[in-house]
């Protein structure tokens, strides 16, 4: 099956070359990692660049607007320019750890909103507890012609709220534990075409190996989640979510 793993953090992993190794065995042909300050973005673009079927984001992590600078932001638009950075971010709203003052958080990703707008690349949005003033954000730079919810926490009003948008959905292995009900109705009423694939690994590990170190081999797992809440044959599930990440990243 054409599995692809739309955001993994592969500098978290221990080793990301044994895990490129077991996602390929997986039968997971692409992934995505993921920049969230200055370290990882170096780091995912020089990764990505190096290694096919792997390709990267740029941006700044909630929990580090804190640490915004003119210099790091100017490094972020520098390094969205290259041809293997696909998408901005991950940007957006944390207001459950709040672990940057929530006025730095929405300036920072109000800025990178607008970037993805300039580079007209794909917006990889977090947010958590932080719905309406994700939205209000999103409205009021523009909404990038491409927008992804990462790691979909939210039920179905939330879903359909971001579909109107024009947004596709990434489901995590949070579809597989057993008091998602709403996440997994979200994926249920969520149109075919809206929807993405993660890991989000080394977090979110999925049912049934949740207390081991998740990785991109472990995007099978949530595969499995979403077209069981759907009741579709998993092998349909994979070839659209695969044909939705390219088209939404540019994946050629």
């Amino acid at each position: 099956m054409p599995l692809v793993d739309t955001h993994c953090h592969l500098d978290m992993l221990e080793n990301p070359e044994g895990a490129l190794e077991r996602m390929h065995a997986a039968g997971v042909r692409r992934a995505i990692t993921i920049g969230v300050d200055a370290a990882s973005n170096e780091w995912a673009a020089e990764f990505a660049t190096s290694h096919p079927g792997i390709w990267a984001t740029v941006g700044l992590h909630p929990h580090d607007a804190k640490d915004r600078t003119p210099e790091l932001m100017a490094r972020i638009a520098e390094l969205a320019r290259v041809d293997q950075v696909v998408g901005i971010g991950e940007a957006g709203l944390d207001y459950h750890y709040d672990n940057s003052p929530r006025d730095a958080q929405r300036a920072v990703f109000a800025e990178q909103v607008r970037l993805a707008n300039e580079v007209g690349k794909a917006l990889v949005v977090h947010t958590r507890e932080a719905w309406d003033d994700t939205f209000a954000i999103l409205e009021a730079e523009g909404v990038p012609e491409r927008l992804v919810f990462h790691c979909f926490t939210g039920g179905p009003t939330e879903a359909a709220r971001a579909v109107e948008l024009g947004a596709v959905l990434s489901f995590a292995g949070l579809v597989t534990f057993r008091n998602a009900e709403d996440v997994r109705a979200a994926a249920r009423e969520t149109p075919l075409e809206r929807i993405l694939l993660e890991t989000d690994s080394p977090f979110l590990t999925p049912a049934p190996h949740r207390g081991k170190v998740n990785e991109p081999a472990m995007v099978a797992y949530v595969a499995e989640g979403v077209a069981a809440a759907r009741q579709m044959p998993l092998a349909e599930l994979a070839e659209a979510t695969a044909h939705t990440a390219a088209r939404i990243f540019g994946l050629v």
